[in-house]
């Protein structure tokens, strides 16, 4: 199973990150004010990625990512940089398998 991980950042700010069975993260959220607001990207997180249409497909100068987002059009997650396509949509795979069950941690 999955895991979302919540981290207090160097500004006093909440961010998660999603990560797969292997312990790989495979998307990172912005930075939240609270930790409900943060919990509520979570949620956002589960409920938009199991529809397709909401992953955006982007190649970079380095390779490939993907965004998450929300019905509003909010980039809600990140992924990382991909060196294939193939690999990207491995990525996006592994979020829709792991999101909506996957537990939180929060860590100091």
């Amino acid at each position: 199973m999955g895991k979302f991980e919540i981290k207090t950042d160097k500004s006093g700010q909440y961010r998660f990150n999603l990560k797969a069975r292997n312990g790989q993260i495979i998307l990172s959220s912005e930075a939240y004010k609270t930790m409900q607001a943060c919990k509520n990207g979570i949620e956002s997180i589960r409920k938009n990625s199991q529809t397709d249409d909401r992953f955006e497909k982007k190649q970079v100068p380095t390779g490939h990512r993907f965004n998450l987002k929300a019905t509003n059009g909010q980039v809600i997650g990140t992924s990382e940089v991909y060196t294939t396509v193939s690999g990207m949509n491995n990525g996006i795979f592994s979020v829709i398998r792991n999101a909506p069950d996957a537990e939180i941690l929060v860590l100091s």
